[in-house]
């Protein structure tokens, strides 16, 4: 066996790779997310079995365990995946269509944009966010995910507060923190659901009346007319 090269990696395994295989894996995760979405959102969290979820999204139970391993971590997926758009790793303030309200130049462009991403996220979990509501006295889990949720859009009201303080448009006399809790009073998903979806306005009236009412919280009247 003296012919035999040394390849450096004598007593190791070599990891085999597949990019179908990972893609396949991909695909499995998202029908398993949105079989559960519907389902939940149809039946309410606690009513939805895992069987149930294999069955509509075509895979074995034990697949939906091995992928997610309970229901509560199905459901957490559920809500990043409506928050987001998609199952990436990229959080919401770094997507593309974030990307306006970083790029605006005035306190009152900013919280227009702003009122644009809350639009959008709206339309995509607003439905999601209130079935985490409600299930949230289920168990831990999944209070420990409502309180997440919360815990996350005051940090992102804090960014957009701090973004509009630092363009030096912040009202006189406000704070960022209390910017903060203003800005994180007009982020609530529950304005979309009351809106939009009971009352029927279109999401261009609704955006049109977030951005004014976010505006008139957080920006002297002066700097929002110049906007005009």
């Amino acid at each position: 066996m003296d012919d035999v090269k040394d390849s450096g990696t004598a007593g190791t395994q070599r990891r085999y790779h597949s990019p179908l295989r990972d893609e396949n894996a991909r695909e499995t995760r998202a029908r398993i997310i949105d079989a559960a979405a519907d389902l939940f959102l149809e039946l309410g969290f606690a009513r939805v079995s895992v069987d149930e979820i294999a069955r509509a999204s075509g895979v074995a139970r034990p697949t939906v365990l091995t992928v997610f391993g309970t229901k509560a971590n199905l459901l957490r997926a559920v809500v990043d995946v409506a928050m987001a758009g998609n199952d990436g790793p990229v959080p919401v303030a770094q997507q593309p269509w974030f990307r306006p309200v970083w790029d605006a130049t005035t306190g009152a462009d900013c919280l227009t944009a702003y009122a644009k991403v809350c639009v959008l996220i709206g339309r995509r979990s607003a439905d999601v966010i209130e079935l985490v509501r409600r299930a949230s006295d289920e168990g831990d889990d999944i209070a420990a995910q409502w309180e997440s949720l919360q815990a996350n859009r005051r940090f992102g009201a804090g960014t957009i507060a701090q973004r509009v303080h630092d363009l030096g448009d912040l009202r006189a006399g406000l704070t960022v923190r209390r910017a903060t809790d203003l800005v994180r009073v007009w982020n609530d998903t529950h304005h979309y659901r009351t809106l939009v979806t009971e009352s029927g306005w279109s999401e261009r009236a609704f955006q049109h009346w977030l951005a004014e009412q976010m505006r008139s919280s957080l920006l002297d009247e002066a700097t929002d007319s110049r906007r005009q």
